[in-house]
């Protein structure tokens, strides 16, 4: 019986029961997978100009002909059509929409804590009276007030250095200030007041943090008025020395505004431009809080076949502010079709005005050409690496006689210190380079310490097993040949140029060794079924050298040397060598999380609660070995006689 397809989605009817409100649509195709999120400001007129027009372009024309359900969701305004697009597309990440491909969370600069009110409690302990200002990143749940975004680590501590050199916060963990008994080196460079051992008043302490939180405010000019009102009453008092000290200060603080201060930088702005060629797209965005330069950063989001700049440039904002401060002013290259909703959300999220500007002149179109300077370079060094890459993988196919270029190769390694947390690793790169959302680690159990070829094994299985069956049950649901007699034949259904359950398989699977971690994986891959995937053995050379590996090519066994000036070979380096990372990585990981569990648990009274609560509330092994008696009596469940066994442990 020949099997019943489901009818063309009809959109002309669907249109028909739309609403003229704002709103959200999204399209699936056959399998039920997201094609596209879009917003409309009416979703009746926008939704069914998809269908309505007599001519599209191509790329919407294919995913319009993919569409097999639709969905909609109405919203109050545009505005909030706008932010649930946005947060759809950054959780979902639809295939023709264009999506910024940016997982980093942002640095900040963390005060630990107000010792203004510190100093109202006398219970307070001396961390709270005497602050720090430490480099973070992830959730802001701490006590204090946080700082930033920066568009980048170096930028956070380039500011933590000029803070530190102005009024001379500690930046120490809270364990070693506890701890301490005489000044460190900090104090002896003269980056930190040493409040651990009593050479600072904590009021003198408090005053330079509250400059510093002036100067990280943006209010450098009040900590000029204020530092050079203290020198003049200082003078005045006869106290010379310290009156020379706030002199350097002050003098210090002009050094670092001259430095910094942008002229023409509104207080909050960010400057954004975006450059497309060969396929690609680069957005390049310039920060500066109040008048100061905080450098910049390139995004490259997924295009879906789009080649708007304006409509780039849209999508990346909406996107890129939804879970970050937004400042008063986005100068743009290219004005967003929807620049007046997209502002008027943001200013919701933000809670304050926010313009989006095109059209600008004087400085601000100096820093739109530079911001658009930076992402052509920015975009030529990608292309000339993407280039680079895409040869390395042809030289790579050549070298191996594949039929095809490979799309996928996967690289596994084994790492573990003398059998001890042994783990495998398997890492993914294309030609666009590292795939690292695609990475995986595998923590090995149950074999004999040592035992590589046991453990690629464990790691291989584990890996393919899910798509061994996936086949089958592919190739189980496949028609028959020929229908019997008497029956109209169905037409062979259309086939992908890559099957969907079989996307996941490498073209290419590289082991790191010889030809007994070679041979496990051919066997592996016998057993599962999966025999078409190509394998190849990376051995190391007689010298251990880079670009003298032997490669042992898959169940032919024949050797290739290609030498350290092959494409193929540096871009077999690179993929093994990033699995060797990310193999050691997660084995000393796993090693030093056995090695904090066995060291508590020598201690009687330690359970697996307490080690946890321990752990977790001083920062690991190394901070619960640095905390004193009394810190470690602030953990739930450990009373002073047990604090005083573990500082024993850790202390003798």
């Amino acid at each position: 019986m020949s099997s019943v397809s489901a009818p063309p989605f009809d959109g002309k009817t669907f249109v028909r029961t739309l609403t003229g409100a704002p709103g959200v649509y999204r399209m699936f195709d056959a399998d039920d997978e997201l094609l596209y999120v879009g917003k409309a400001g009416n979703l009746k007129k926008r939704v069914g100009s998809y269908f309505l027009k007599p001519k599209m372009d191509p790329r919407i024309a294919a995913m319009v002909g993919q569409i097999a359900r639709m969905e909609t969701t109405v919203t109050r305004t545009e505005a909030e059509a706008l932010l649930l697009e946005a947060q759809l597309i950054k959780s979902l990440k639809p295939r023709y929409n264009i999506v910024l491909r940016d997982d980093k969370s942002y640095p900040y600069i963390h005060l630990t804590a107000d010792p203004a009110r510190a100093a109202q409690d006398p219970a307070a302990p001396p961390s709270e009276r005497f602050p720090r200002l430490a480099f973070h990143r992830g959730a802001r749940s701490g006590k204090g007030r946080y700082f930033g975004p920066f568009p980048s680590a170096g930028a956070v501590r380039e500011s933590l250095d000029l803070i530190q050199k102005l009024f001379r916060i500690r930046n120490c963990e809270d364990s070693y200030f506890r701890n301490r008994s005489r000044p460190c080196l900090q104090h002896q460079i003269g980056r930190c007041t040493a409040p651990c051992v009593g050479l600072v008043a904590a009021e003198d302490y408090a005053a330079d943090v509250r400059h510093a939180e002036m100067f990280l405010d943006g209010r450098a000019g009040a900590v000029m008025d204020e530092l050079v009102a203290t020198m003049e009453r200082l003078s005045a008092d006869l106290a010379f020395e310290r009156a020379a000290v706030v002199r350097d200060q002050i003098a210090a603080v002009k050094r670092v505004q001259a430095r910094h201060y942008v002229q023409g930088a509104s207080a909050d702005m960010d400057v954004i431009a975006c450059a497309i060629r060969g396929g690609i797209a680069c957005v390049s965005v310039l920060f500066f809080r109040n008048g100061v330069s905080l450098g910049s950063r390139d995004f490259f989001p997924r295009l879906a076949g789009t080649t708007d700049d304006a409509a780039i440039l849209g999508s990346f904002i909406a996107q890129y502010y939804l879970e970050r401060p937004v400042p008063a002013e986005l100068i743009v290259s290219h004005a967003p079709e929807d620049a007046g909703p997209l502002a008027e959300a943001l200013a919701g999220h933000a809670g304050h005005a926010v313009e989006i500007k095109a059209n600008v002149r004087s400085d601000r179109a100096r820093f739109l050409d530079l911001a658009r300077r930076n992402a052509d370079a920015a975009l030529a060094s990608r292309l000339a690496s993407r280039q680079t890459m895409l040869n390395r993988f042809e030289a790579l196919r050549d070298l191996l006689e594949l039929d095809e270029t490979p799309q996928r190769i996967e690289c596994f390694d084994i790492s573990h210190t003398m059998g001890e947390a042994t783990v495998a690793s398997c890492v993914v790169f294309g030609p666009e380079g590292p795939e690292k959302s695609q990475y995986r680690r595998f923590n090995i159990t149950g074999i004999t310490p040592g035992d590589d070829y046991a453990a690629m094994r464990q790691a291989l299985q584990r890996r393919f097993r899910r798509e061994s069956a996936a086949a089958s049950a592919a190739l189980a649901q496949e028609p028959t040949a020929a229908g019997g007699q008497g029956e109209a034949e169905a037409p062979p259904p259309a086939a992908p140029a890559k099957p969907p359950l079989m996307a996941r398989l490498p073209d290419l699977l590289l082991i790191d060794g010889g030809k007994g971690q070679l041979q496990q994986a051919i066997d592996v891959l016998n057993e599962l079924g999966l025999e078409g995937v190509p394998v190849v053995g990376v051995a190391k050379g007689e010298a251990r050298r880079a670009g003298d590996e032997t490669l042992i090519v898959g169940r032919s066994g024949r050797t290739l040397f290609p030498g350290p000036e092959s494409p193929a070979s540096h871009l077999v380096q690179a993929v093994r060598d990033e699995a060797h990372r990310f193999a050691i990585t997660g084995h000393r990981g796993r090693r030093e999380k056995a090695r904090e569990a066995s060291t508590l648990e020598e201690i009687a009274g330690v359970g697996a609660r307490r080690r946890a609560a321990g752990l977790n509330h001083i920062g690991g092994l190394g901070g619960l070995s640095k905390a004193g008696i009394e810190e470690l009596m602030q953990v739930s469940g450990i009373s002073r006689q047990l604090a005083e066994r573990i500082y024993a442990t850790f202390h003798g």
